[in-house]
């Protein structure tokens, strides 16, 4: 089966995906690690995103398009796969319609923004390397050190209120309409996020073995 898991950022989808990519054996797959990939293995639509990302700007979609077409015609997705992070917009998803592309089911993973300011901007990560923390869910030994090779905590410019309310705005205008484009084809499936992974990872399973 072919998945998508739609949510506001701090949802958990990439663990979610993860998850299920285990229980079913197949791929999860994040836009952003294979445009990382695309880069790096010098594609074609890689080295034609490479000129966005290289001037900070976002990489069009006809290009995210296309790698994410390159990535789904790899022999592991032949018996499906579970995409993270794409489709954001209405094109996107038209355009994968367009592709020929089956999707089973899309999870849609239902947070409140309050929880989602705690998550995020309670996470914490070590400037020296990369381990992540939380100041409520996974606090270090040491305050403000990391455990592993005590190197400094620190807070991403992505989990500042600040700027975590600008994703969230970002969201509510350009993803969340997915929900309904969705719904219309029968294939939304609308699952309550916890703070237990275990107890959403519950919620999941029921949903779509439904």
């Amino acid at each position: 089966m072919n998945f998508i898991f739609l949510g506001a950022p701090g949802a958990g989808k990439g663990t979610m995906a993860e998850v299920l990519s285990k229980k079913k054996n197949i791929p999860a797959i994040s836009t952003g690690n294979i445009i990382r990939s695309a880069l790096k293995s010098g594609t074609e639509m890689g080295l034609r995103a490479k000129v966005y990302t290289e001037s900070g700007k976002l990489v069009p979609d006809e290009i995210v398009i296309g790698i994410i077409q390159e990535r789904l015609a790899r022999p592991d997705c032949k018996n499906g796969f579970i995409l993270d992070g794409f489709p954001r917009t209405i094109p996107q998803a038209e355009a994968l319609d367009k592709m020929g592309v089956v999707i089973d089911r899309v999870i849609d993973l239902e947070v409140s923004e309050q929880m989602i300011m705690t998550r995020l901007s309670g996470r914490r990560v070590c400037e020296k390397c990369g381990a992540s923390y939380h100041l409520v869910n996974k606090k270090p030994k040491v305050e403000g050190r990391c455990d592993l090779c005590g190197g400094t905590l620190i807070q991403r410019k992505d989990d500042q209120p600040e700027t975590i309310k600008a994703r969230l705005k970002i969201y509510h205008e350009q993803t969340e309409p997915l929900k309904g484009y969705y719904e219309k084809q029968g294939k939304l499936c609308k699952v309550q996020g916890y703070n237990r992974v275990s107890d959403t990872t519950k919620a999941v399973f029921e949903a779509i073995e439904a």
